[in-house]
């Protein structure tokens, strides 16, 4: 019997003990819980049980094999007094419904040390390394009219070329007053962007501009092909809370268009922009 297992840390993708879930199926990449994340100070998180924040993270399907393993990674043994962390039930929430899931919590307190903000571990580590790191923008961030305008074009002058997003679909789920706003929908599909190797000198600009402390979008993490290899811990931004799509302004739309020429296939341009006139903006009324 397949047990889903929702993991926050080392477990990730791309981290140390990601090998332990090889065998195992990601339902989720993009997905979140309720609770508190906290740096244990010994190279791994560990999360506590709170309603008022969010840890992100990744949810699999895994066998009674694949469980065992990770209890014993965890320090988890069952009915045991002396724990490091406890083995749970709790929903995750993901872009495809939410699922009951089991999640390792700290048993002791002394990994109960600094607290996560962001709730995410492999932002923390990123915003924590200064290092560069490959960027993937999918929506107007394709366009460099305005990194000019506003003076920031220095950030993203090293292009590395197109990306495709497997596993996702662009969707227009953050309404703003004149419209909607591009994002990444785990649903399956491709979404193709324009891929930046930028530094952390670029965030405090990006942050701003997808109204990160606002929480409208936040930071994430995927994998992203490009020419034949795949890229793995690529920056993007999500929409935190997803709503029913609107459609996006003409000047929205012309950015992604201007900012994908080149970069994205023809194809893909086209069906983005029959998919917002003949869906998006025939249910709204037209314009």
């Amino acid at each position: 019997m397949m047990m889903k297992v929702f993991v926050y840390g080392t477990l990730r993708k791309g981290e140390g003990n990601a090998r332990l879930l090889d065998g195992a199926t990601c339902l989720a990449e993009q997905c979140w819980t309720d609770g508190a994340l906290f740096d244990t100070g010994y190279g791994y998180p560990a999360m506590k049980q709170s309603q008022l924040d969010r840890v992100y993270g990744e949810l699999y399907a895994v066998s009674d094999a694949d469980l065992k393993r990770l209890d014993h990674l965890e320090g988890y043994i069952p009915g045991g007094t002396n724990n490091l962390y406890e083995r749970i039930e709790q929903t995750v929430y993901t872009d495809k419904g939410s699922f009951t899931a089991f999640v390792y919590v700290a048993s002791n307190s002394s990994l109960v040390k600094k607290h996560i903000l962001s709730g995410d571990w492999k932002l923390y580590q990123f915003e924590n390394s200064h290092s560069k790191i490959v960027y993937f923008a999918y929506g107007s961030c394709m366009d460099d009219v305005r990194f000019k305008k506003q003076n920031v074009h220095h950030y993203f002058q090293n292009v590395i070329g197109s990306g495709k997003l497997h596993g996702y679909t662009l969707r227009f789920t953050r309404k703003a007053l004149d419209g909607g706003r591009a994002d990444i929908v785990e649903e399956g599909g491709v979404v193709e962007g324009k891929l930046y190797d930028i530094t952390a000198d670029a965030l405090d600009y990006l942050y701003g501009r997808e109204g990160v402390k606002a929480g409208c979008y936040r930071p994430a993490f995927i994998e992203v092909e490009y020419n034949g290899l795949l890229l793995k811990n690529v920056l993007t931004f999500t929409v935190v809370d997803k709503e029913a799509e609107t459609a996006p302004p003409d000047h929205y739309m012309q950015e992604i268009i201007r900012g994908g020429t080149g970069y994205v296939s023809e194809q893909y341009l086209m069906v983005l922009q029959t998919y917002v006139k003949e869906t998006l903006m025939t249910n709204q009324g037209g314009r």
